[in-house]
């Protein structure tokens, strides 16, 4: 469809798994507290579905599931379960159904049902069917069926279980990439088989992990094929190298919207202090060059490309910081030239000496090792304690 000659943006839901995928990885535990608290903010970020753990596997995340349930307003949230009526009764005790979105975790592939499991591909059928009947009983009206692994299952494993998946009910049908196998051109091509077997209304969901780091192209590519909702982590949080990061496909629909004729409800300026948040919680490290929350993100040390910078922005910077909660920062050290001396001289409104400029670069810059940098402000501060501006009675001083 398109609108005045302009094609029509696809909204796409934002199904997000920080507290469940993101918090199963190794040091990434939360209390169900924590998980609340980060909950509220992704809602405030326009997050779609917030899945809040696993119930059956703990007390914690069964309490998590409640307060979350009560405590959300806007978002609708989920909860992760095996194709088993136990799970599922106690997701019901735990959250409710009432905008509970239960996805039931079901096996598609070989290697799975051989290695991990021990059962039949029949027996898999079997227990989506009572799994999915079960939970319709209990009063669950959104139903995920999560095809874990599903990149390394063959079509006709994937087509009858989604087949029957629809049969018992399920409104939303979760492709997997769960070893992060693929790549975009193969995922794509999956998301699009996938969808002629899928209906119009019913949700098609992407999960990709970032083993060879693909994620997001491959979610990416599931977009294109036809996917409606992507399940993300906030940071990329997840099993192994982790998740589909939340950050970065914010900024792709943000910017290649038009592109990629997808948009998505997301808020992106509360992202950064979302991440300091969930660093906050789970002890997370800084990255220097992570996309958009690393230590590098905005900023610069390069002489040429600071040259640019101090011209205009956009020169070398397409992404906005203040779309994301940054700000961009201007370092100085020795890769960094003459020229952002030149500019701290003109900002303190100081005559521009180049008999200053080299001194002031040689003794303070150039010699600079192990990463040391400056900030434009501390620049300006060495330029001030040199004695560049006069301290003779009488005279204007001026600081930074």
């Amino acid at each position: 469809m398109t609108v005045h000659g302009v094609p029509e943006r696809r909204l796409i839901k934002i199904f997000d798994t920080t507290l469940r995928d993101g918090e199963q990885a190794p040091g990434n535990a939360m209390s169900p507290h924590q998980k609340l608290e980060i909950a509220l903010v992704l809602e405030e970020l326009g997050v779609n579905v917030i899945e809040t753990g696993f119930p059956s596997s703990s007390m914690n995340d069964q309490r998590a599931t409640a307060m979350i349930a009560k405590a959300l307003t806007t978002a609708e949230f989920s909860t992760l379960n095996r194709a088993t009526r136990s799970d599922i009764s106690i997701a019901a005790e735990a959250g409710g159904t009432d905008r509970h979105h239960l996805q039931v975790m079901v096996t598609g592939s070989d290697i799975h049902l051989e290695h991990k499991r021990g059962i039949s591909r029949g027996e898999s059928l079997a227990e989506v069917r009572d799994s999915l009947r079960f939970a319709r009983t209990l009063g669950f009206t959104k139903i995920s069926l999560g095809i874990e692994d599903a990149t390394r299952g063959s079509g006709d494993l994937l087509q009858p279980l989604i087949e029957t998946g629809l049969e018992e009910g399920a409104t939303t049908v979760v492709l997997a990439d769960t070893t992060g196998c693929m790549v975009p051109s193969e995922f794509g091509a999956l998301i699009g088989r996938a969808r002629r077997w899928v209906p119009e209304g019913i949700g098609l969901s992407t999960h990709c992990h970032d083993d060879m780091g693909l994620s997001l192209a491959n979610a990416l590519a599931g977009i294109a094929a036809g996917a409606d909702e992507v399940q993300v982590t906030l940071a990329g949080i997840g099993e192994r190298a982790g998740n589909t990061a939340l950050e970065e496909l914010a900024a792709v629909l943000l910017y290649k919207g038009d592109e990629i004729r997808a948009t998505s409800t997301l808020r992106t300026e509360g992202l950064y202090e979302a991440y300091k948040l969930l660093s906050r919680v789970i002890g997370l490290q800084p990255s220097r060059n992570k996309a958009l929350f690393g230590e590098n993100a905005f900023a610069t040390l390069a002489g040429i490309h600071q040259a640019g910078m101090l011209r205009t922005p956009v020169n070398y910077e397409y992404v906005e910081p203040h779309r994301f909660g940054r700000q961009r920062e201007m370092l100085v050290g020795r890769h960094s030239g003459h020229n952002v001396v030149r500019y701290a001289f003109e900002q303190l409104g100081l005559p521009v000496d180049e008999s200053d400029v080299r001194r002031i670069y040689a003794d303070q810059i150039a010699d600079r090792t192990g990463g040391q940098t400056l900030t434009l402000d501390g620049l300006k501060a060495l330029i001030l304690q040199e004695s560049v501006v006069s301290r003779e009675p009488g005279a204007v001083e001026v600081t930074s």
